[in-house]
């Protein structure tokens, strides 16, 4: 994972990638080599925790990594948005071979956390929202790039999910929902693509120390060291590491799989 130029040659689409989880994987597929087109909701968005002034400067970050790299905006769960941004990217830096679907979260309708957040409780407009930030948004943006790499018969997806897809709580359960359907949707998608040597997984993260993270929930401070305890919360670099690994040639048989880079949090099948 240190061969500073295994990506070289390819060209990656990280969505939700202006700041965060989504930045941190950018980030690292540049470092490898790869030329990346970083994406978020708005030129804004990248502000919102204090990460980056906007898009643009995002984008700069991983320019000065030596690769090539551009910025896109645009709603992932509106078709022709999707369509238009992959349309920008390939015409930019040509077709994409690497695709991270990054963009998502826990976020309500109006902004914020569901309140309520249980499974009867949620209202309809946050289900919906939850839905289509995470899982319409996942489909629409395959459905756009896909195709292009079944033609080519090459390329690599990676869904981002969650621990929380993973196993039942009282909590998040519209989010939890959302996220496990992406990972059967990976699944699903991986059938069809199987023939034409398109490689489709999905990485589970735990929780993880972003800034979004960090700002909007109440942490465990016994959690937030790194040292030889798993039982902690993870570095954004060590889900991007995961991510890497399988956008990579290193990962040419793993496919259809999840992968759950969670220290081990949901220890057990399924």
């Amino acid at each position: 994972m240190n061969d500073a130029k295994m990506l070289e040659g390819k060209i990656a689409l990280v969505t939700g990638s202006g700041r965060g989880l989504g930045y941190a994987i950018a980030h690292r597929l540049a470092e490898l080599g790869a030329d990346v087109a970083i994406h978020d909701r708005s030129q804004e968005a990248p502000a919102e925790f204090g990460e980056f002034a906007d898009l643009d400067a995002s984008a700069a970050s991983i320019a000065a990594l030596g690769v090539r790299a551009m910025a896109v905006t645009g709603d992932i769960s509106d078709e022709s948005a999707t369509q238009a941004m992959v349309a920008a990217v390939e015409s930019t830096l040509g077709p994409i071979s690497v695709l991270v679907n990054c963009a998502g979260g826990d976020i309500a309708a109006q902004g914020g956390k569901p309140n309520p957040n249980d499974a009867l409780g949620v209202k309809l407009e946050d289900i919906r929202a939850l839905f289509d930030r995470n899982l319409i948004g996942t489909m629409l943006m395959c459905r756009a790039i896909v195709p292009g790499m079944m033609e080519r018969h090459t390329g690599a997806v990676v869904n981002i999910a969650s621990a929380a897809a993973h196993f039942g709580r009282d909590t998040e359960v519209a989010y939890g929902s959302a996220k496990a359907a992406i990972v059967h949707y990976t699944r699903c998608l991986a059938a069809e693509t199987r023939e034409q040597g398109v490689r489709v997984n999905v990485v589970s993260p735990g929780a993880t120390k972003t800034g979004r993270f960090m700002a909007t929930r109440k942490t465990d401070p016994t959690f937030m060291e790194e040292g030889y305890s798993l039982n902690r919360y993870a570095n954004p670099r060590e889900i991007a590491n995961g991510v890497a690994f399988l956008a990579s040639d290193m990962a040419s048989f793993v496919h259809g799989q999840a992968l759950r880079i969670d220290g081990g949090l949901t220890l057990y099948s399924g």
